[in-house]
């Protein structure tokens, strides 16, 4: 099977590069950056030029064909201003799960985050509200969509290494997960149809992947 996954040289993206590798699948990645090219070969990914914010629906679908799964895992990152959390987190999203539909690709993973629902609370800041903002309305673009789709919704990231155990659910308390384990999680979904249609939330936790 091949994956396509957009946001290709971002942390969980490679974690999820190696692992698709690693049972002998293959990944395209899609990178904004030529630059970053060695590091996605690196992880055993096939790397794409390719930046969402400028890419149009049919350019974005013919990397796409003939793929067995689409993962989003594209963001703007912290500091990159709210323009770009709705070019990126919202925007490109779309994008891609249109671009998936135009090229057959029904099962689509997206990663977006936990605490959605408290993007008006006064506690949030401003910019992290704005960013769960466009998280939450790329969530519900995918919602309307004909794709068997499922959003992960991880906790606070970390870049510790992997534990293999996990809380998956729809609703889970506070906490954080390393990218690592984030990035099994996604490719055991993938795998996994009764999970199509779902919104789930994972951290770390007791139960293994």
């Amino acid at each position: 099977m091949r994956v396509v996954i957009a946001g290709g040289h971002g942390k969980i993206a490679l974690e999820l590069e190696r692992l698709i590798a690693a049972r002998g699948d293959s990944a395209t990645a899609l990178v904004r950056n030529p630059d970053h090219f060695s590091d996605v070969w690196t992880a055993g990914a096939v790397p794409v030029h390719c930046d969402l914010e400028a890419a149009d629906v049919a350019a974005v679908a013919e990397y796409l064909t003939g793929a067995g799964a689409a993962v989003f895992a594209a963001g703007a990152g912290p500091g990159s201003g709210p323009d770009r959390k709705g070019t990126v987190d919202r925007d490109a999203a779309a994008l891609f799960a249109a671009a998936a539909e135009q090229a057959g690709v029904r099962r689509f993973v997206q990663i977006s985050s936990t605490g959605i629902d408290k993007a008006d609370d006064p506690s949030v800041s401003p910019e992290f509200a704005v960013y769960l903002k466009a998280k939450g309305a790329a969530e519900e673009d995918l919602r309307a969509r004909d794709l068997d789709w499922t959003i992960l919704r991880p906790g606070a990231l970390t870049d510790d290494p992997a534990t293999g155990r996990v809380e998956l659910a729809e609703k889970v308390i506070r906490g954080s997960i390393p990218r690592a384990d984030v990035a099994a999680v996604v490719l055991a979904l993938i795998d996994r149809p009764e999970t199509v249609g779902k919104t789930l939330e994972v951290i770390s936790g007791d139960a293994p992947i």
